[in-house]
């Protein structure tokens, strides 16, 4: 009797061993390079993989709205960063947390940054978010003087307190593996220059918060930040390993699908894992886009596979995917086994599961939107 045998339906499962591994590893680099690590949580979004995070000492962490500080704060973390554009139709939520918690929140408009602090109770952390290259939101890091403004506005302001500079570098996803670390250094070289502009005008103590799985594994230095907010390592997935990240062995997560029908005329297998399981992010293989990475599972239950060369997440739907297998793998397969998806976002596909099974049997619960 193996985990695989009490799994009927699409379920994250999890080597409990592997994901320790990557958060030590990223844990160990941080302490090398003398700066605060400040995980993302969003991709595990789980109380009891937090306390594993603990553990290796850390104190400071990062999610992706107040709902999820809530449920942290429920569990003792003290310093939370919720990295996401402050949204003030929440200002009892953030008044709320910031009664009980070192709360941090992204700014990036002065007009903002005035209309939150008449309608704050608490002391915030404010930080700017700068578009560094990335293009999806933040104040642009070579027009500084409106980071200035905006910097100027928070000093100026009752509760919030100016904690400095943060950017995401998501671009490196779209990068090349040895342009990376190159990548990686700009963007902080980027943030170092509106730094001293801001020093240059009287702003002293402004601190720089970078962070983005690809940069943070190949990066050989983080010099020039304060602090590192990577998430997704703790279980990397298909877009990790095509881009270079990690190893297959680093991959900590995936999803068993049950399989539902076989069409080996057409070299196909249909599982029962679609768009609400796996999430609508690809990854482009050998030139193919496909929506996932076809392992299968230990026959002693004791994780999964090396990525089956050739077999691909062809398509989805609601419910269904559509699944490439080659012909030899094809006739080992039967209705009713069970394949192993590594998906292409782990964050994306662990957050629509909403729960997740370790290879020892044990239950992960995550963070749920309809329980806060």
């Amino acid at each position: 009797m193996t985990i695989y045998d009490q799994i009927t339906v699409p379920t994250l499962v999890l080597n409990q061993d592997t994901v320790k591994t990557n958060i030590h590893a990223m844990a160990e680099k941080t302490k090398r390079e003398q700066v605060l690590f400040r995980p993302h949580f969003k991709t595990h979004q789980s109380i009891e993989i937090g306390r594993w995070f603990r553990a290796q000492g850390v104190h400071a962490i990062t999610v992706s709205s107040l709902r999820m500080a809530a449920y942290f704060a429920l569990d003792g973390w003290q310093d939370i960063t919720v990295a996401f554009p402050v949204n003030l139709r929440e200002i009892d939520r953030i008044n709320q947390l910031a009664a009980q918690i070192q709360l941090g929140v992204l700014l990036e408009d002065a007009n903002t940054v005035q209309r939150l602090d008449t309608l704050l109770q608490h002391p915030v952390q404010a930080w700017i978010k700068v578009d560094a290259g990335y293009h999806r939101t933040g104040l642009s890091w070579d027009k500084p003087q409106h980071i200035l403004a905006c910097a100027q506005a928070i000093q100026n302001s009752r509760y919030l307190r100016f904690a400095g500079l943060l950017t995401h570098g998501g671009n490196s996803y779209h990068t090349p593996k040895e342009e990376i670390p190159a990548l990686f250094a700009e963007s902080i070289a980027r943030m170092q220059q509106v730094q001293q502009y801001l020093r240059s005008n009287g702003i002293e103590e402004c601190q720089i918060s970078v962070g983005d799985t690809p940069g943070c594994c190949l990066a050989p230095s983080f010099n020039g930040a304060d602090e590192i907010r990577p998430g997704n390592f703790v279980y990397f997935d298909a877009q990790q390993l095509q881009i270079g990240s990690c190893a297959a062995d680093q991959i900590a997560a995936v999803i068993a699908c049950p399989v539902v029908a076989l069409h080996p005329e057409r070299s196909e297998a249909v599982i029962y894992g679609g768009a609400i399981h796996l999430a609508k992010d690809t990854v482009e293989i050998n030139g193919i886009t496909t929506y996932g990475m076809v392992c299968l599972p230990a026959r002693d239950g004791n994780g999964w596979s090396q990525p089956i060369a050739g077999a691909y997440v062809k398509s989805l739907s609601q419910e269904h995917g559509i699944v490439v297998v080659p012909q030899d793998i094809m006739s080992e397969i039967n209705i009713g086994d069970l394949l192993c998806i590594i998906p292409a976002h782990s964050c994306l596909s662990a957050n629509l599961l909403g729960s997740a099974l370790t290879l020892e049997g044990q239950s992960i619960t995550m963070f749920s939107v309809k329980d806060s």
